[in-house]
């Protein structure tokens, strides 16, 4: 991306002029344009010839005393009409000998071509205007560049440093003092920077307010970098001739030309942090969902607050069905593309420990249970083994419920994910499915079922012997099945009397005694879901 020089030259407008000091020593009056006071002023510029508009290049404030136009009212008129066609960002009329008052001629005709026509009621030296303005422009620029290096140097460093995108999103909030918003084309979110009850305010309708803000609108093209309404900037991503996102500063408070360069700078640094990537724009998707997703499940933020992100993610939100599902050794891509697949509108993100979170949005008419068994299957079917777990909660009708139904399926995922019993369960499991192991993952933190553990099978951990342990885990998970179990461990059946006699023994219990070998199951579930 490359900057222009004007996107580097900051300029005061019209109206912050006229509150100079010095130029309220001189009783200015606006007498024509007001309602355009906000054009940028690029330059001061003193001239008095009715063709004055051949020296301007656009953007500056012409000062006159109008000694060569009084008397002639063809010339006051063409003087005006000459600073309209130069893009003059207005003109300053000093009353006195010329001009007592101000002349119709021109009001009118600055009035017609909305050029902002200011008259001064009170001689005031043109050298002091001129000079206050342009070293107040000089140093606004000078301002601008520093600026624009440091901002460049500090994301250059992150990236360097491998930061994260959501690092230079708040590095670039920081200066911006605005919310920040990153989208692909259709204007889903990528990323948020700022404040987070700001961030949420912008967020709340995105949709409407992003096509409203940029080009969607009657006369607007929507093309390149610009300025929206109310301090909204935006810069687009990419490069080689393709864009592919934009990063937007929402309702920035500075001057636009700064804002536009604050913009741009991030532009720049967001592309090369795709690049160095390797160009997955879509892993940025993949994080925000991931955040999302993530906030839902920790619980650390309400449900509601996180909503305006949902949304503005692309995930359908009101009157919807939604079914938390948890996948343990599924391909995050893979479950995307079979999302796609099937027609069904939801978020995927992968989460601690090999599993990956996908929460469906289902329209209230359609079947949550069936929906969800046709994705499980299908996904069996397309990996080619029956060993990936789709975990489920019961579909949820409020969005506030959701994170309560993702921690379900969480931990339903987590209690059969080293479950020898896995290959007999439904293609999707739920609460209901995982029984006493269930029940063991959930207390699993709780230090009297810790001690209970401890205590149960201190004979067999104190001596750590992982092969008797791994045949206790197999003879209880096979009911106490004596020829199954010999036969899952290779070995002969008096082999397993043997290891089980010495099972017995460090434990101190019979193993024929239901009661007591449930006492040792129940305690091997518990250490074993402690050790995940």
């Amino acid at each position: 991306m490359t900057l222009t020089s004007d996107s580097l030259e900051p300029a005061l407008s019209v109206r912050q002029v006229l509150t100079l000091e010095r130029v309220l020593a001189g009783e200015p009056e606006v007498v024509a344009g007001a309602s355009h006071l906000d054009r940028p002023v690029r330059w001061v510029h003193v001239a008095e010839a009715a063709d004055v508009g051949v020296m301007l290049s656009g953007g500056e404030m012409v000062l006159t005393t109008g000694v060569l136009l009084a008397g002639d009212e063809d010339k006051q008129a063409e003087y005006v009409r000459s600073l309209h066609r130069a893009e003059a960002a207005a003109v300053v009329l000093g009353l006195g000998r010329a001009f007592p008052s101000p002349p119709d001629v021109m009001r009118r005709a600055a009035e017609r071509c909305g050029l902002p026509m200011v008259v001064l009621h009170r001689p005031f030296p043109f050298a002091e205007l001129t000079e206050e303005v342009q070293s107040r422009l000089v140093r606004r620029k000078f301002a601008a560049v520093s600026l624009s290096e440091a901002v460049r140097t500090e994301l250059t460093a992150l990236i360097t440093a491998g930061a994260p995108l959501q690092r230079l999103l708040d590095e670039v909030a920081r200066h911006s003092a605005c919310p920040v918003v990153v989208t692909n084309l259709a204007h889903r979110v990528l990323g948020t920077a700022g404040e987070r009850p700001a961030v949420d305010d912008v967020l709340r309708d995105w949709e409407r307010i992003a096509r409203q803000a940029w080009g969607h609108r009657p006369g607007r093209s929507g093309t390149g970098e610009g300025a929206g309404g109310d301090g909204w900037i935006r810069a687009e991503l990419g490069g080689r001739g393709e864009r592919w996102g934009r990063i937007v500063l929402c309702g920035y408070r500075g001057d636009t030309a700064t804002g536009r360069l604050l913009a741009d700078r991030a532009a720049e640094a967001l592309v090369l942090h795709r690049m160095l990537a390797g160009g997955a724009a879509c892993s940025w998707e993949e994080q925000a969902a991931q955040s999302l997703l993530t906030d839902l499940v920790s619980g650390v933020v309400p449900a509601r607050q996180l909503l305006p992100r949902a949304r503005a993610a692309g995930l359908p939100v009101n009157r919807r069905t939604f079914v938390p599902l948890v996948v343990r050794d599924g391909d995050p891509v893979r479950l995307e593309r079979l999302l796609r697949l099937l027609g069904l509108s939801g978020l995927v993100a992968e989460l601690a420990d090999g599993a990956t979170a996908v929460l469906l949005s289902l329209a209230r008419d359609q079947d949550a249970d069936a929906l969800a068994v046709r994705f499980a299957t299908r996904l069996r079917t397309e990996s080619g083994t029956d060993r990936t777990v789709v975990a489920a909660a019961g579909p949820r009708a409020a969005w506030d419920d959701v994170p309560t139904g993702l921690r379900e399926a969480q931990h339903v995922a987590d209690a059969v994910a080293d479950s020898s019993a896995a290959l007999d369960l439904p293609p999707v499991v739920r609460l209901k499915d995982v029984h006493l192991r269930g029940l063991i993952r959930l207390l699993r933190d709780d230090p009297h079922v810790q001690s209970f553990a401890e205590r149960e099978l201190d004979g067999l951990l104190y001596e750590a012997d992982e092969d008797l342990l791994s045949v206790l885990r197999t003879y209880l998970a096979t009911g106490r099945n004596k020829s199954r179990t010999a036969q899952l461990h290779h070995v002969s059946r008096p082999a397993l009397y043997r290891r089980l006699e010495a099972i017995q023994i460090r434990l101190g219990v019979d193993l024929d005694d239901f009661e007591q070998a449930a006492s040792v199951h129940i305690a091997l579930l518990a250490h074993d879901a402690q050790q995940q």
